[in-house]
């Protein structure tokens, strides 16, 4: 799974970054605190269905939880040490998940296999290392 290198991607998109640095919306450190936080979350409602048998799930606001949990004064190598810790977390949990053929029931999106959780979220982590690495190739001072 693309999750498995997250932290020598996103090692490398920050490579000469600080963090604060931004072009819209959110800064480098809030994204990566977000591809975390995002890949945890995910991973929380697979375990949720594999050891509770709780397969009915609720999304949740991605901005409503960068304010409650402080992505604005989260510093940069903290975000990177956390979103490695979640993708590792992710990766063992989200194996698991496909090979027991785990299936949710979004609220929203309804039924979501264990394979269509994994490409979502690896689409998603995917995406804001693109954001970043946008937001570098605008700072080319760092």
């Amino acid at each position: 799974m693309w999750v498995r290198e997250l932290d020598e991607r996103l090692g490398e998109a920050v490579r000469s970054l600080t963090g604060s640095e931004r072009l819209e919306g959110w800064s480098v450190s809030e994204y990566v605190s977000h591809v975390g936080d995002n890949l945890r979350q995910w991973a929380e409602l697979m375990q949720g269905a594999r050891l509770a048998q709780r397969t009915r799930v609720v999304g949740y606001d991605p901005d409503a939880l960068a304010v409650s949990r402080g992505y604005a004064f989260i510093p940069l190598a903290v975000a990177l040490w956390s979103a490695r810790d979640a993708a590792e977390r992710w990766c063992a949990v989200l194996t698991a998940a496909i090979d027991e053929g785990v299936e949710l029931q979004h609220a929203t999106r309804g039924v979501q296999r264990a394979a269509d959780v994994a490409r979502n979220n690896c689409h998603d982590a995917y995406h804001h290392v693109w954001d970043i690495q946008r937001i570098a190739a605008a700072h080319p001072e760092h």
